[in-house]
């Protein structure tokens, strides 16, 4: 059962659904669900049970940890949803991800291709515009995210984003600390009171 004292109460991952990515990368995944559900977190994910993705959601519900899936349609041949968790099926990409967003107290960002970095730069976008102020953590395993990060210091150094942007995200190595850096970070956020998060309007 969730700490009722801490306001976080769910985790949305973005990961990559693909069974090719590094078995290491893989197993990390289920290690990270598994925390979750050890921690009393909610894990929202985008429904599949194919690579990370998967993993991630079978490591929770393993444990015993509450899951939410939410899947588009179009999608459900390619990405084989988890039929053993709750699975919400949308029209389209554009509803899942604002479902997600909007189920989610935090974010958490695995090792993922095209359609994750299109996922956590729109995150980083919105966080940039002021319209969520929700913790972001990256697992990094490797340094896989460090050409990511050498591209927005980039944008930083040239002055077209704001040196701030820098500091709405925090990266581990470990698989084991993901989960304790998403606390911690909550603690922190909340010490001095409760904040408020804009939600987004559809």
């Amino acid at each position: 059962m969730a700490d009722e004292s801490r306001r976080l109460d769910s985790v949305c991952v973005y990961c990559g659904s693909s069974n090719d990515a590094d078995p290491a990368f893989i197993a990390a995944a289920g290690q990270i669900g598994e925390s979750f559900a050890r921690a009393g977190l909610k894990l929202i994910y985008g429904g599949g049970g194919v690579g990370l993705m998967g993993a991630t959601a079978r490591g929770a519900y393993s444990a015993g940890g509450r899951v939410l899936g939410i899947i588009p349609k179009f999608l459900t041949g390619r990405e084989q949803p988890f039929d053993d968790v709750e699975t919400i099926v949308v029209d389209n990409m554009h509803e899942r991800k604002m479902l997600m967003f909007e189920q989610a107290d935090a974010f958490v960002v695995l090792p993922g291709g095209i359609g994750t970095l299109e996922e956590i730069i729109e995150l980083l976008s919105w966080r940039r515009l002021d319209l969520h102020q929700k913790p972001i953590v990256f697992h990094n395993p490797r340094g896989f995210w460090d050409p990511l990060f050498a591209l927005l210091q980039h944008t930083i150094n040239e002055g077209l984003t704001p040196a701030a942007l820098a500091e709405t995200w925090r990266a581990v190595d470990k698989a084991e600390d993901v989960t304790a850096a998403l606390l911690s970070w909550d603690a922190e956020f909340y010490q001095s009171g409760p904040q408020t998060s804009v939600r987004l309007l559809t």
